[in-house]
């Protein structure tokens, strides 16, 4: 026996060595309540486009798909990802990614956006690939009506995230969540928000698990996260600054960032209609463009430091609705990454080593106790 350590992540299906999960997307859903959280996601379309019959219908055809591309979270039916049509669009589109060359999809829905580890554990034996569970907490906003829940103190939202990693799912206890993600924040960061970060920092202290952050729209937003959690005692190399792709726009904000020791990651890639519904300030960088952005990282020796996905989480983004769906990366991005010059070796790493290392949890990693002034 050579006595190598093993690293391991908890998937939906059980412990599994890092080295088993190959190419890996590292911010997807495939099921989320997206069109049941209005308050966080629905924006209304304008009244010229809204009142086209098409746009109302409850499916999406060749009719209408482009205006919903171009609206996604204006059309009620592609806002409705926990239904039976977009898991049966998911379970397909999930056995391309697997037949493409895809391993695992770290599943960022925390409780507050609809989490549903059922169906998790549904999609990953039916598209036989690793699914690995997220807990944490979302927006504000996604918890309006809690107002207990909203009042806890970072010691009761770590208790609940420490639970899910180590104990199992309140909604099925025998399923262990294996990443802190999405845990998300609106700008400026709420008091609640900010305590969730905390609490994230501590559990990931303790148990040297993952974590992913999903910041506000704002581009001192992700600065600002990786403030409040490194200074609560989280480490930075196990965690990820999501949606740069909105967020940061230009070299120096980008580089910036890099220098908090966070994974930088891209996890829009598909998105290619520059109108961005959530923040219309914004224009949504094309996937050429998402490249040219990853250039920067590694011509500035960050190549370790990046990585990817599409956070599909609405039905006008799967492949049986028109999508481009989960293997899109795979089948087309990696592809332009290498027209623009990247090299094999730094895509393997983007795709499976950086995953890998983030999630890889050490047999003999030793808690560290966080106490906060």
């Amino acid at each position: 026996m050579s006595g190598k350590k093993v690293f391991h992540v908890q998937t939906v299906l059980g412990l599994v060595d890092v080295n088993e999960l190959g190419r890996t997307l590292t911010h997807e859903h495939v099921s989320a309540t997206v069109a049941e959280k209005p308050e966080v996601f629905y924006r209304p379309a304008p009244d010229n486009v809204a009142s086209l019959p098409s746009f109302n219908d409850k499916t999406i055809t060749l009719e209408n798909a482009g205006i919903v591309r171009q609206y996604p979270y204006s059309n009620v039916f592609n806002m409705a990802f926990q239904d039976s049509f977009s898991h049966q669009a998911v379970v397909e589109d999930l056995k391309i990614f697997k037949n493409s060359g895809g391993g695992t999809i770290v599943e960022n829905t925390c409780p507050g956006i609809g989490r549903n580890v059922e169906f998790m554990v549904h999609a990953s034996k039916a598209a036989g690939l690793h699914i690995i569970a997220g807990t944490g907490f979302y927006v504000k906003e996604a918890y309006r009506g809690h107002e207990a829940l909203l009042g806890s103190s970072v010691e009761e939202l770590a208790k609940t995230i420490r639970t899910d990693l180590t104990e199992g799912c309140p909604e099925k206890p025998e399923v262990k969540c294996g990443v802190i993600a999405e845990v998300g924040s609106g700008w400026p960061i709420s008091v609640f928000e900010k305590r969730a970060i905390q609490a994230t920092a501590i559990v990931q202290a303790e148990l040297g698990c993952g974590a992913s952050f999903h910041p506000g729209r704002d581009s001192g937003a992700p600065e600002e996260i990786a403030r409040i959690y490194l200074e609560a005692g989280g480490a930075k190399d196990k965690a990820v600054l999501s949606h740069l792709d909105r967020t940061l726009h230009t070299k120096e904000d980008l580089l910036s960032f890099a220098e908090t020791g966070f994974y930088c990651q891209y996890d829009l890639f598909g998105q290619e209609t520059s109108l961005y519904q959530l923040n219309n300030q914004v224009d949504m960088p094309s996937d050429a463009e998402r490249v040219n952005r990853i250039k920067w990282l590694v011509e500035d020796g960050r190549a370790d430091k990046i990585t990817v996905a599409h956070d599909i989480h609405t039905k006008h983004r799967l492949l049986n609705y028109g999508g481009h769906g989960y293997a899109h990366i795979l089948l087309n991005v990696v592809p332009q990454m290498r027209v623009k010059g990247l090299s094999d070796d730094v895509i393997n790493g983007i795709l499976i080593r950086n995953p890998r290392t983030w999630l890889g949890v050490d047999p003999n990693y030793q808690p560290k106790a966080i106490t906060l002034l």
